[in-house]
């Protein structure tokens, strides 16, 4: 008995009794499948992640107070963002060429009968171009608002549409140029920034940005900073820049030690690698809770296995007094089994591609080239694996004692 007459008796086999065989590559389909389009569901998280630190831009760091050792959050003030900026320009420090104040809060905001709750920064006018954040409408403000603290603002896309309306509704009106209140302060809107990718709860595009100094005299007060976003001069000064800022904040604030330093500088390289880390994580242990669905898939071939062997004990031992040898009985039962397996591997990619097409809990599956081949490798490992004891058991039995199966 050749391969081709093995793949066409367990061809027979399979269409043989079509509704069981469907119902046993289901299991198959559905564990595939699972692990596929989970699998992908963590790339694209990955992805989403990556791409709003890619918006952020490669060339900029954070300053945030608090450290392992000891927290004094009254450590970030103006007083040392001054410094880096002195530092900046007057050349001490070659790789630093921004430095962005930030104090940031959240206030209800009205315009007209529309009112909701955003978050405002208050910061400096080269905000918009360290942070990579356009004004698609209207004009930033400009380093003499700053200077008269005036009462100008730059909103986000989605509270414009929350107090405005969207571009070409019935009740849109243009943003630039209304008036929005901040708590009971009227502010006159300069622009509104375009759209940015958002992760986690909180909207990137839900702000509205003032000037740092109208924010202290109104909002916020002159306390702390919330945080000083520096701009290195290129990605590969991203280092240097960080060790010229430490330098600059230790001796502001007087540190000794960078062991006993009061604050944290983070870059994008350093959160790009924690997601990417986070990601991972996340998505082996979706792709470990949709291996169980091929662990329970693979179970179900052996079963559906073992009846059909049973089913065809006496055809076994007419075969086998014919001359049928073991081999050739076990080839038949495996390839069948693995045909199953196989087939619904196959059918499972096919589902996952259509599932990778609409958003699952608001992520875009983005389908991985490596796991579509694992899961069809694992496929064919099932049937070969958990069809192997029924196709066993078909090739040991004596040709008289299946001749005597009723």
């Amino acid at each position: 008995m050749n391969a081709m007459e093995i793949l066409r008796s367990s061809l027979r086999g399979m269409t043989s009794n079509p509704m069981r065989s469907v119902l046993t590559l289901l299991g198959v389909l559905i564990g595939v499948g699972s692990v596929i389009l989970l699998v992908g569901v963590g790339a694209g998280s990955a992805k989403a992640v990556s791409d709003q630190i890619d918006s952020l831009g490669t060339t900029t760091l954070t300053v945030r107070s608090g450290s392992g050792g000891g927290i004094r959050f009254q450590d970030l003030t103006t007083g040392v963002a001054d410094a880096l900026q002195s530092s900046v320009d007057s050349g001490d420090a070659t790789a630093l060429i921004a430095v962005v104040p930030e104090v940031t809060s959240s206030q209800t905001i009205t315009a007209g009968t529309s009112s909701t709750t955003a978050q405002i920064i208050g910061t400096t006018a080269n905000y918009f171009d360290v942070t990579s954040s356009k004004v698609a409408q209207g004009t930033a403000f400009t380093a003499n608002d700053l200077t008269q603290s005036r009462r100008v603002v730059v909103i986000g896309a989605e509270l414009a549409t929350t107090l405005f309306g969207s571009q070409g509704d019935a009740d849109y009106v243009d943003p630039v140029g209304q008036t929005v209140v901040v708590g009971s302060t009227p502010y006159l809107v300069n622009g509104v920034m375009a759209a940015k990718d958002s992760t986690g709860t909180e909207s990137t595009n839900n702000v509205l940005v003032v000037p740092l100094t109208r924010v202290q005299q109104s909002i916020a007060g002159y306390g702390n900073l919330s945080s000083i976003v520096l701009q290195a001069s290129d990605a590969g000064a991203v280092d240097v820049a960080e060790a010229e800022a430490t330098t600059v904040i230790n001796t502001e604030l007087k540190i000794e030690s960078t062991d006993d330093a009061t604050y944290t500088i983070s870059n994008q390289a350093q959160l790009l690698a924690a997601s990417t880390s986070t990601a991972s994580t996340f998505s082996a242990m979706l792709a470990a809770v949709a291996g169980i669905s091929l662990l329970v898939g693979g179970i179900g071939v052996t079963n559906i296995m073992l009846v059909t062997v049973t089913e065809r004990t006496r055809e076994i031992g007419i075969r086998k007094a014919l001359g049928a040898t073991r081999g050739a009985i076990l080839g038949q039962f495996l390839t069948e089994a693995t045909l199953l397996s196989l087939l619904g591997g196959a059918l499972g990619v096919l589902g996952a591609v259509i599932g990778s097409q609409f958003e699952i809990l608001g992520v875009k599956p983005a389908i991985v080239g490596s796991s579509v081949v694992l899961a069809l490798g694992v496929s064919i490992g099932i049937g070969v694996f958990f069809g192997g004891y029924p196709a066993f058991r078909a090739a040991k039995m004596r040709p008289v004692d299946a001749l005597r199966h009723e």
